[in-house]
Parts: C-alpha cells; sequence; structure tokens
C-alpha cells in the first residue's frame, strides 16, 4: 500500500476540523456517540448528529444521513458497532468527508481472521479513497486551540487547558494507547498544556508516523510526544521525525514493549545480539528525535523541550538555597555529562559579594537561605550568571513549597525572559503540587522538573538535540557500487552458510580488511604451507558447520614452527570430530597471528520489521556474555557509526588500554558502515553475519574470522543449518 507522501495535508481535515459529524448518536446518555456531543459542547466549527430515526437530541438537529448535510464534513465520528462500520465509511467516501474516526473495537486486535479483513478492507479504501481513517479501536483526540475534544472520554480537565494562552499550548502528544494518550491531558490540572493529543488505535490507515507528520506541519505544535508500542513498518518513523527535525520541531518518543522473544537457535552472536528495541532508539536519534527510557519521562522531558528554546551553550550554573540539593546536582551532573563551569572572575566577585561566608560562590552556588530571602540579591546573583556565555540556563533547586515563593518566582520568570535563557526549577519538595508548582509550570521562561537526575538528563538531551540538528548527514555509499553484483552469485545457493574463508572473501568486496590464510586440508599440506610463511600462526578448523570454533576446541593460536602446526593439525582434527561428528571438515586455515589489540564484533541480522539491522559491540569470546552492543537499521554512514561506538558502554577501551594504543575511531566507524553496506544489498539472501573479532590496534584494524548464513539456509531449519557448538 503506498503511503501518503504529504500526511501533513491530507490529516488537516481529520485533526483540526471545521466540521464534525458523529454518526451512531443516541438517546442513551452513556452511550458512545453521547459522549461525544457531551465533549464537543465548546467545539468551535460546526457539529453534525446523525440518527435516521430522531428529529432533535441534545438540542441539537438530527440528519438522516451524511448524504443529507448542507455540507462535506471534515471529520466523521463512527460511534456504532463493528458491523456498520464499513458501509458507513463508505458513505463518508461518498459525501468526500475528510476522514473518520473509527471507535469500535473487535477488530484485527482479536486475532479473528474475519474481523481482520474488515480492518484491511478498511484500509484499502481509505487509501484508494485519500478519505482518511484514525483507529479502529481508538478512543479519539482532542485539538484544543479549535476546543475539538472528539473523544468518548471524560474528566480530562479540556477547558483547562484551552482556557491557557495560546502560546502555552505547544505540546503535541500522540499515543497508540488512547487511554494512556488522553491520561496526558490530566496533565493540564498542574499547568502542562497541549496543541492536540492524538490517538492511534489499531492504525489501519493513519499511524504513529502519519501523526508525527500532521503536527511537523501544526504551526500551534512546538515539540512532539509520542508513546509507541511498536509497528510493522518502523522506518515510517526515521522519515516522519527526520521531517519534524528538519522543521524545528523536537520529536521526544518512548517504546514500550521492550522485552524480546525469548532464545532463539541464533546461528552467530549477532543473532542473539540485535534488539529491535536497541534498533528503534539509534534509529529515532539517528533522524533527530529524542529517545526516551520511561512513560515518566516522557511528558517531562516533552515539557521541557516545549520550553527550552535553543541552547546559548552546553554548560549550566547551579544556584542553590540548600548545601544538600547542591551536592546532589553536582553528582547528577556528572552522570549526565553536563558541564558545570566555574563563574568567571567578573560573575564570581559578584556572587562573593552577596553570598554569606558559609555558602559557597563556586559552581554548584550554595546562596544558602538568606540570599534567597533578600529578593535584591537573588535579583543580583540571577542576573550575574545568566550573563556569562558559557552557562545555557539556571538551575534553582526548591526544596520547599510555600506560599511566599511565588513573588520570587515571578521575578525569576521576569529575568529569564530578559536574558533569554531558561531558568530550571528541580521541585525538591515531596509536596508535588505545593504552592508555587504551578505558577512554575504556567510561567513561560521557567521550566519545572521533577527529579534532579532527570534536570541534568533533559539539558544533555537538549544540548544533543540542537547539536545533532547542525550536523550534516550527508554521506553517499562508501563502498564499491559494483561489490553487490560480484559478490550475489556467493549467496544465491540456497541452503548455505558461508564459513569463514568464503566469508571473508565477499566482506573484502566491500572493502572490509580481513586476515590472509591458506588452506590445508591435511597435516603435511599444513607443515609445508607454515615452512613458507612467517611464523607465528593461527590455525582454525575449516567448517561450514561450526560457526563457534573455539568452543570445540578449533582454534589453536601462537604456533610457532612447522612440527608445532602439524601436531596441531593432527590434535585439532580427532578432537573437533569427536566434539561434532556430524560436522563437515575441509581441513583447517593458517593465518599470521595478529598482535593483540581491542577485540570488536560487528554482524549484521534481518528484522522481520526494520529489515536489515547492524550491530557492533565489544567482541572475542565474551561478546555474549558482556553483550554490550548498540544496533541500527542498516545502512549506516560512518557518522552514523561513530556514534555508535560512542553508545557502548565499554567505548572508553577504544580510547587506550594498559599497553593497546588509541583504537582509530574513524577507521573503525568506516569499516562498520562497509559491513551495513553489505547487509542492506544483500537483506533478501542473507539471515545472520559475524564479523568477530576485528582486532584493533591503533590504525590496524583487521577481520580475522567471519560467518555468514543465508537466507536459504535459515529456511532449511527455521532459523539457522547449524549445530550449537
Amino acid at each position: 500500500m503506498t503511503r501518503d507522501p504529504y500526511p501533513g495535508q491530507s490529516l488537516r481535515r481529520l485533526f483540526n476540523p471545521k466540521s464534525i459529524a458523529i454518526v451512531g448518536v443516541s438517546s442513551r446518555e452513556t452511550s458512545f456517540g453521547a459522549r461525544f456531543v457531551a465533549n464537543l459542547y465548546a467545539f468551535t466549527g460546526t457539529l453534525y448528529l446523525i440518527n435516521p430515526k430522531r428529529d432533535e437530541l441534545y438540542g441539537r438537529r438530527c440528519y438522516p444521513s451524511l448524504s443529507s448535510l448542507p455540507e462535506a464534513p471534515d471529520c466523521v465520528v463512527i460511534a456504532t458497532d463493528l458491523k456498520q462500520v464499513e458501509p458507513i465509511f463508505e458513505e463518508c467516501i461518498a459525501v468526500g468527508a475528510g476522514g473518520a474516526v473509527v471507535i469500535a473495537s473487535g477488530f484485527a486486535e482479536t486475532g479473528d481472521a474475519e474481523t481482520a479483513a474488515i480492518q484491511t478492507r478498511l484500509a484499502a479504501r481509505a487509501a484508494e479513497s485519500g478519505v482518511r481513517l484514525n483507529g479502529p479501536n481508538t478512543i479519539g483526540f482532542v485539538a484544543y486551540e479549535s476546543r475539538c475534544a472528539a473523544t468518548f472520554l471524560s474528566d480530562l480537565a479540556f477547558e483547562r487547558c484551552w482556557d491557557r494562552p495560546r502560546e502555552l499550548r505547544r505540546i503535541g502528544f500522540i499515543s497508540q494507547s488512547g487511554a494512556l494518550g488522553l491520561a496526558a491531558s490530566q496533565a493540564a490540572q498542574r499547568g502542562v498544556y497541549f496543541s492536540s493529543i492524538l490517538t492511534c488505535g489499531n492504525s489501519a490507515d493513519v499511524n504513529l508516523a502519519d501523526c508525527i507528520a500532521y503536527l511537523a506541519s501544526d504551526e500551534d505544535t512546538a515539540v512532539i510526544g509520542c508513546l509507541l508500542e511498536g509497528m510493522p513498518h518502523p522506518r515510517q518513523i526515521e522519515t516522519a521525525i527526520r521531517g519534524a527535525t528538519e522543521a524545528g520541531k523536537p520529536v521526544v518518543l518512548y517504546k514500550m514493549a521492550k522485552g524480546e522473544e525469548g532464545a532463539r537457535a541464533a546461528a552467530s552472536h549477532t543473532g542473539n545480539l540485535a534488539g529491535s528495541e536497541d534498533a528503534y532508539r539509534t534509529m529515532v536519534e539517528r533522524a533527530g528525535g529524542v529517545f526516551v527510557e520511561s512513560y515518566e519521562e516522557l511528558l517531562e522531558v516533552t515539557a521541557f523541550f516545549g520550553k527550552a528554546g535553543t541552547p546559548a551553550a552546553d554548560g549550566t550554573v547551579v544556584i542553590a538555597t540548600s548545601g544538600g540539593a547542591a551536592i546532589m546536582a553536582a553528582d547528577a551532573a556528572e552522570l549526565a555529562g553536563v558541564p558545570l563551569p566555574q563563574p568567571n572572575a567578573e560573575v564570581s566577585a559578584t556572587l562573593a559579594a552577596r553570598i554569606p561566608e558559609f555558602g559557597s560562590a563556586r559552581n554548584p552556588c550554595d546562596v544558602t537561605a538568606q540570599v534567597i530571602n533578600d529578593m535584591e540579591s537573588l535579583e543580583v546573583c540571577i542576573r550575574s550568571v545568566m550573563g556569562q556565555a558559557e552557562y545555557n540556563s539556571v538551575i534553582v533547586p526548591h526544596v520547599l513549597a510555600y506560599e511566599t515563593s511565588l513573588p520570587r518566582i515571578a521575578l525569576m520568570n521576569q529575568i529569564a525572559g530578559e536574558a533569554g535563557k531558561p531558568i530550571i526549577v528541580p521541585w525538591l519538595t515531596a509536596w508535588l503540587e505545593g504552592p508555587g508548582s504551578l505558577e512554575v509550570e504556567e510561567a513561560r521562561h521557567l521550566i519545572l522538573t521533577r527529579s534532579m537526575n532527570l534536570t541534568f538528563k533533559a539539558i544533555r538531551m537538549w544540548t544533543d538535540w540542537h547539536a545533532r540538528r547542525g550536523r550534516s548527514t550527508v554521506s553517499g555509499r562508501i563502498s564499491d557500487p559494483d561489490a553487490a553484483a560480484r559478490v550475489a552469485p556467493d549467496l544465491a545457493a540456497a541452503g548455505r552458510t558461508l564459513a569463514e574463508r568464503d566469508a571473508k572473501r565477499v566482506l573484502s568486496a566491500y572493502g572490509v580488511p580481513v586476515v590472509t590464510e591458506e588452506r590445508a586440508r591435511t597435516a603435511e599440506e599444513a607443515r609445508g604451507i607454515a615452512e613458507r610463511l612467517a611464523m607465528p600462526l593461527v590455525m582454525k578448523i575449516d567448517s561450514p558447520d561450526l560457526p563457534h570454533k573455539t568452543e570445540v576446541g578449533g582454534i589453536a593460536l601462537d604456533l610457532s614452527t612447522p612440527d608445532a602446526v602439524e601436531s596441531a593439525f593432527t590434535q585439532m582434527m580427532e578432537r573437533v570430530a569427536a566434539a561434532a561428528p556430524s560436522a563437515r571438515l575441509d581441513g583447517v586455515l593458517l593465518q599470521p597471528m595478529i598482535p593483540k589489540g581491542v577485540e570488536i564484533v560487528v554482524g549484521a541480522t534481518v528484522d522481520a520489521a526494520f529489515g536489515p539491522i547492524v550491530v557492533v559491540g565489544l567482541g572475542g569470546v565474551l561478546v555474549e556474555l558482556l553483550k554490550d552492543s548498540v544496533a541500527a537499521p542498516a545502512p549506516v554512514t560512518p557518522g552514523e557509526a561513530r556514534d555508535m561506538l560512542g553508545r557502548l558502554r565499554g567505548r572508553a577501551i577504544l580510547e587506550g588500554f594498559r599497553d593497546l594504543p588509541a583504537v582509530d575511531v574513524e577507521r573503525l566507524a568506516d569499516i562498520v558502515a562497509r559491513v551495513s553496506e553489505f547487509a542492506a544489498d544483500h537483506a533478501g539472501a542473507i539471515a545472520e553475519l559475524d564479523v568477530n573479532p576485528l582486532i584493533c590496534r591503533g590504525t590496524d584494524i583487521i577481520a580475522v574470522d567471519a560467518l555468514i548464513v543465508t537466507a536459504g539456509a535459515a529456511e532449511v531449519s527455521g532459523e539457522a543449518q547449524v549445530e550449537p557448538a
């Protein structure tokens, strides 16, 4: 099905309607149709009720059908049971409606083939006609500027939000879950206001990516928060987020359903390392989005971006009335990697003149309760740090909630507005909505946060988002464009696993540096090769059936004489044959012993939803134990590969460790990108790819082992046609 290339335009009638028709309104006040009517009492557009048996309901005229209306409605709410949805949607198409909201459940989500087929037909008709369909199984949406509460839920503080100034209603919120999406609207009770809240339900037509694209074009929306469960084609989200980023609108996303499926019989390490959760994160961030870890963070970080503006620098400064709060801030800043530059000489002198001797004029700055109760001194302190160029914001922790803080809050909002930098107020009192909290939330230039750690985490996300947005993402292919055609025959044989020798030959066509080797089928051949090559050597079993050679005794290191090589051949063949009697043994590979270095695994797998995914992690024999890896949809650019390496928990090892030199990260990122291009070129032919390890020593980076499992091999066994070693 072809996706709408301009969903921001086609969804405007549906999600920002000038007219709404409700089909399924009855006299029963608890019915869904009646509850839609009740919520739309303040709608600034025209509301039509459809009921062929009544002339009037709830003080409004009823029409017998959509075709009897004086105009084609922008939005049709279908508040009927499942069986009536199809003919009503056909009528929507016939009259030229902008779109329809289908709240009925019981479609594809039940697993029933008959009702799933109805959903499929609805989606097809929406695509054919251009009449957009929200749902089925959706709760609806809210567009606050037009006071359009097109939902059957109640008690959601709609009035509180739409009564506030337009400039405070800058958050667009999207959720696949209707209940959790509309639950966010209750944040208005504490001063967080929205431009729109959209829910997707089953997403037969309009999905989360479409909603992002729509809000990216909405002039009332400055930041977009997304609650995602999952999508059959997740890379649509990448395109939508990229468009929002180009429009200057941050997209903050939290993905539920993090758990991976149970253990799988993966042939390569990569198959066990690659997770869709990590692929979602990498995809969102490389498109310019912000990926958060929890539902609790989602709304808070989104609200932060809604007020923060553009950071003038990377660092911030803390003005605290509590020494404990200052210490807490220092810990949180270090954890998040947010710089706390010290005040310059001029600012230090100003602070020292105002702060008692038992306070501290450093950053974090403990001004003590004495200064906080002196409005003039507080103003001088805050204005002085606001003027220092190294600070993007000022953090003023709020330790106690009390009425007398209100003048101080108003003053801080004024100072922040004049300086063009936000003042961030971590709300540390346990009285979460005590005096002052609403005033901070509603202040245009103050940002309320609910924990010190999240305060600095949000600052880090904020500065990173603007840095990524300013970075060029243009990067063309770096591997040989003819490589795909050259290696395709090697991958074409169904049911074949490419063991090390063949896998490395294929990868070398993409510019991946691989260790040289010679094959020996007998002990005499092994000795002859050893007599020609420089010592020491590595011997490896050559078998397409044994992906993990170490586990069957299939590797011998540091062989320094021809005698040692000959003896090792005989012993290895006997040892491996005993450990894996059904495995095909083609002999051994003899390779030069590569000097010790940092071991990295690079691989790829093909995900049912994402397609090819590239994985990079700390490699070697402990790869599955450490599970320190990062995944991304392939292909990736060298810059994106560099970002992946920067997210490894053990990334410090790349900077030099003990007697090992620092790894050339640019060179390593180039190799990761080349592997990803191979995976993208051959996504239909491979199931898994494993390069483990890449031995990295300064600028010398070389692949010493590799494995490719073809799609044919995976199909033969249901996963991979190999024996677990």
